[in-house]
């Protein structure tokens, strides 16, 4: 019977401030939407950077004969100096790995890495290609004492740290995941401003009823229920189309970023949208509950 009685009043609160119900859905999923969609963002950097970590290193180009570059003063390399180098390189501090790459590997490197454009395979000569030694350290964020440490030796043409190369794609991920963020705890602190302004309403609107169940004796939670209920119906719905949002954003977004990185390693998972929508429909559904007790405490007197 109570439990009829509960139902019934949500269904007339929400008939009542439909307009207000539904701008209540609208903001909730909205909000919850860009909230996902930052923390998607934050797991898809993550993953970026726990891939490109472990990848990324510096290259040290050696010279060739005639090369252009200043540093070489069109001399190549002996096999004394790439020998000197190599050892200089081993003995470096923070130096965990180091790879001899000549022009045949240089060349089989290069054809699978543009695989996709026969133009650019066909005009490449394995004679084109330079000689390095690629090196990796056992600090990822600590390649520029390497690269200083190499800079200007003998036989040297150019050292290159990859981490630059990919540097200001990782901020602009990073702050386009602040920035989403940001937005995302405007609209949260508006969708609790409404769901307020729409409880406060409802409890209006409904007074007399609320009266005639404070002298039948009800107890607070009891008349407060009904008003609580319709928060938290408005905090799922909009929690509903907020998770249709972040999976069509998985789809066309996530996946065309996976297929860029061409790497199953460094893409988002389904496992990781999952959570983030069990996240984002819990935070809706507390914020429904918690501005619903909020503003029937200041506004009602039961």
């Amino acid at each position: 019977m109570r439990a009829n009685f509960i139902f019934s009043e949500v269904w007339i609160g929400l008939r009542r401030n439909l307009t207000m119900t539904v701008a209540v859905v609208l903001t909730v999923a909205v909000g919850m939407a860009m909230l996902g969609v930052g923390l998607m963002i934050n797991a898809q950097v993550g993953l970026m950077k726990g891939y490109w970590d472990d990848k990324v290193e510096v290259s040290v180009f050696l010279c060739s004969k005639g090369s252009a570059i200043p540093a070489c003063n069109g001399k190549e390399i002996t096999k004394a100096q790439t020998t000197a180098l190599e050892q200089t390189i081993k003995s470096t501090p923070g130096v965990k790995e180091v790879i001899y790459e000549d022009q045949s590997m240089a060349y089989q490197n290069f054809q699978k890495m543009y695989e996709t454009n026969k133009a650019l395979q066909t005009a490449a000569r394995m004679e084109d290609m330079p000689t390095s030694f690629r090196v990796k350290v056992t600090n990822p964020d600590n390649y520029s004492s390497v690269v200083q440490a190499l800079q200007g030796k003998p036989g040297v043409s150019q050292v290159m740290d990859h981490a630059q190369l990919i540097g200001p794609f990782f901020e602009l991920l990073d702050k386009l995941s602040f920035y989403a963020l940001a937005v995302a705890i405007i609209l949260v602190l508006a969708a609790a401003l409404l769901i307020g302004n729409t409880v406060r309403l409802s409890a209006f609107n409904r007074r007399r009823e609320t009266g005639i169940m404070r002298l039948v004796g009800a107890s607070n939670l009891y008349i407060q229920l009904p008003f609580v209920m319709e928060g938290v119906i408005a905090g799922l719905i909009g929690g509903v189309f907020a998770a249709i949002i972040l999976i069509v954003t998985k789809v066309f977004l996530f996946e065309e970023l996976g297929r860029y990185l061409g790497n199953a390693t460094a893409q988002l998972g389904w496992n990781d949208v999952a959570e983030t929508i069990t996240i984002t429909m819990i935070i809706g559904v507390v914020i429904c509950v918690l501005a619903s007790f909020v503003t029937l405490r200041r506004y009602l007197r039961v």
